[in-house]
């Protein structure tokens, strides 16, 4: 087995991948409906929207699996990150010097076939992956690989959407502060004003 290596950027992947506040989230329908799409397109038992942080991979979203996660050294996923620019494909891991003797596919949950797309920032770096695991050898036509892109795009798109909406609600927060700290100033400067004349 070799465990996958870390992204060449790993120190900035990891600090971006914290600026989504994503890891350990409870889950959405959002994004397991992408999940449910995905496997049922590429005609898998099991499809996952994996996170990759320094020790594990964390599925935010898990079709046909019950584990939240698993060791970032048994996943199929800390490769595929480290091949941004397509998706990973491992049509047999027992015939795969890489994967053969892992103990997620010699044992539960028997990762025979896998097909991953890096989750890709704006940044151009990857988050985790979108994938699609089988029991048994497999073979993607290209629809089925395009409708894995498109799918992956779009968990890009809640990721942002999520992102965003934290930093307005903090923004918000922010400006409430500052409201409170400018009126509190007008109201002793008021007073300040007034005292003289009173005088």
């Amino acid at each position: 087995m070799e465990a996958p290596l870390n992204h060449k950027n790993e120190t900035e992947r990891l600090r971006l991948l914290d600026s989504y506040s994503i890891v350990d989230s409870q889950l959405e329908d959002d994004y397991n409906n992408l999940t449910i799409l995905a496997a049922d397109l590429c005609g898998t038992p099991i499809s996952l929207v994996t996170l990759l942080d320094g020790k594990r991979q964390w599925f935010k979203s898990h079709h046909g699996l019950k584990v939240k996660e698993t060791p970032k050294e048994y996943s199929f996923c800390g490769h595929a990150i480290n091949s941004p620019e397509s998706i990973f494909i491992v049509e047999d891991a027992r015939n795969d010097e890489r994967f053969h003797d892992n103990p997620i596919v010699v044992g539960d949950p028997n990762v025979i076939f896998y097909a991953g797309v890096p989750l890709m920032t704006q940044e151009g770096l990857p988050l985790g992956t979108l994938c699609v695991i089988d029991h048994e050898p497999k073979i993607l036509d290209q629809s089925q690989i395009d409708a894995l892109k498109v799918l992956s795009r779009q968990v890009m798109i809640l990721l942002e959407l999520r992102k965003n909406k934290l930093q307005l609600e903090k923004a918000n927060e922010e400006l409430k502060r500052n409201n409170i700290e400018l009126e509190a100033f007008a109201f002793r400067a008021a007073h300040d004003l007034r005292s003289p004349l009173n005088n």
